[in-house]
């Protein structure tokens, strides 16, 4: 058997490999663009399938086309969501800006394997034609960005909501049980009145709580689809009903509330959604970073450091230092959240990268964003289950810090005055000394109300 093949498109012959599904202008994209050895992910290119799957439906169902063919094709589209064929679409992202050359890899590939399934040969295109048949009621210009927020959208649902809701659990159990350990607060990096363990972690578990909140709210514009409107919005060669009916598998399928989009121009002419998604995308890296950030520095040390937390020793921290536990996750969390907010930046360009009636950087938007949610996921799932569950408290540091907190002289201060409170705390630093123990050589106040105004589960408040 040869190795390759000849076919023929519009612009002439292309040698493609014998064994390939995809077919011509698969062939020229890959020629064309050996950017960065990225290929489109595979969520998306499932997604794609998902879309190409429906439209054969909904053409079906229009008496497009004859149930044979459309059971194959079905088929062929169902193996491609499956992951079969997922090294038949090895496009490069940095491609055609409307995603087009993908568009067309997935219209060979499942017009190829159905034709296949019928007996034809690869890369007859028959009698399943790409094009007539795949490509039918469609463009790349409304099949792209509706499998942009298809893929977008359920990654949010199955991955990025499950991650943080986990997140979450773990956080919030440590608030619990943590709530009656007091330790020192801080702001400005400086000694601050006392705070319990547990209300800090209660504030991290709301972040994420919010995250889950942010998350949920970022799927709604992403349930608009553009499918129907095909080349420029106005829905040309597309039949009456296709789009509703394809949707409707779709919702099916995803058992999510897809539904085509109220305007299709803008729809098809702009991504403001998926720049929305992005931005909320942003924030949860924010929150996540600005949790890890705390508990690494918390957890310093163990000796020379604040050595409040213990963290869990996961592996071995040095490569010359034995003995020395590193906070691994807060820094995969970290730089996570980096590359999500490198992303958004990507995307803000390329949601403004669109001209008149299209888009035309949306593979890259798909990429950054597929992305972005893919790293939040494992991130919140492997950083909640790997190293807030392991976490430890060391009451004994936390109360040896709390106790000689200056800061603890505010409590005094209802009664002694502001001036002479801050004269007791100078004069605690100047000697060495804690607030009570100036307090008490001082003789200021008796020591039963220093034991009642320093109770430090007292000025934590309720």
């Amino acid at each position: 058997m040869p190795k390759y093949r000849n076919e023929v498109d519009s612009l002439g012959t292309v040698r493609v490999p014998n064994k390939a599904y995809y077919g011509a202008q698969t062939k020229r994209a890959i020629d064309n663009f050996p950017v960065s050895g990225q290929p489109m992910p595979l969520r998306f290119i499932h997604a794609l399938a998902l879309v190409k799957k429906s439209a054969c439906h909904a053409n079906e169902d229009l008496g497009l086309i004859e149930t044979e063919m459309a059971e194959w094709m079905q088929q062929a589209a169902q193996e491609v969501i499956d992951g079969d064929w997922d090294e038949h679409f090895p496009i490069d992202v940095f491609q055609t800006g409307s995603g087009t050359s993908t568009n067309m890899n997935a219209n060979e590939v499942i017009g190829n394997r159905a034709s296949e399934l019928m007996g034809g040969e690869l890369g007859a295109r028959h009698p399943v034609h790409p094009n007539d048949h795949v490509n039918m009621s469609q463009s790349s210009n409304d099949v792209i960005p509706t499998a942009l927020h298809l893929a977008g959208a359920m990654a949010l649902h199955q991955d990025l909501l499950p991650a943080l809701k986990s997140l979450h659990k773990e956080l919030a159990a440590k608030a619990e049980e943590w709530d009656r350990i007091v330790l020192s607060g801080r702001t400005h990096l400086m000694d601050a009145t006392p705070i319990r363990l547990g209300q800090v972690f209660s504030g991290y578990a709301a972040q994420i709580d919010k995250g889950i909140q942010r998350a949920e709210a970022a799927m709604q514009p992403l349930l608009e689809l553009a499918l129907g409107g095909t080349a420029v919005g106005t829905g040309l060669n597309c039949p009456e009903g296709f789009a509703e009916l394809a949707i409707r598998r779709i919702v099916e399928e995803t058992l999510l509330d897809f539904h085509r989009a109220e305007n299709p121009f803008e729809a098809q002419s702009a991504r403001d959604a998926v720049v929305e998604v992005s931005g909320q995308l942003k924030v949860i890296a924010v929150s996540l970073s600005k949790i890890a950030n705390d508990i690494r520095m918390m957890a310093s040390g163990p000796r020379a450091g604040l050595g409040e937390l213990i963290l869990p020793a996961v592996q071995p921290g040095s490569s010359i230092m034995p003995g020395k536990v590193n906070p691994v996750h807060c820094e995969m969390v970290v730089m996570v959240a980096a590359q999500v907010m490198g992303n958004d930046v990507a995307i803000t360009h390329g949601g403004a990268g669109g001209q008149l009636q299209l888009n035309a950087m949306l593979p890259l938007l798909a990429h950054n964003l597929l992305n972005s949610v893919e790293l939040l996921s494992g991130a919140a799932r492997t950083f909640g289950v790997r190293c807030v569950r392991a976490l430890k408290a060391n009451e004994a540091q936390c109360q040896a810090t709390l106790e000689r907190n200056l800061s603890m002289g505010t409590a005094l201060a209802p009664a002694l005055g502001y001036d002479a409170a801050a004269e007791l705390a100078k004069k605690a630093y100047a000697q060495g000394t804690s607030v009570r123990e100036q307090a008490l050589a001082d003789g200021v106040l008796p020591a039963d109300e220093l034991d009642r105004l320093l109770d430090p589960i007292s000025l934590t408040g309720a």
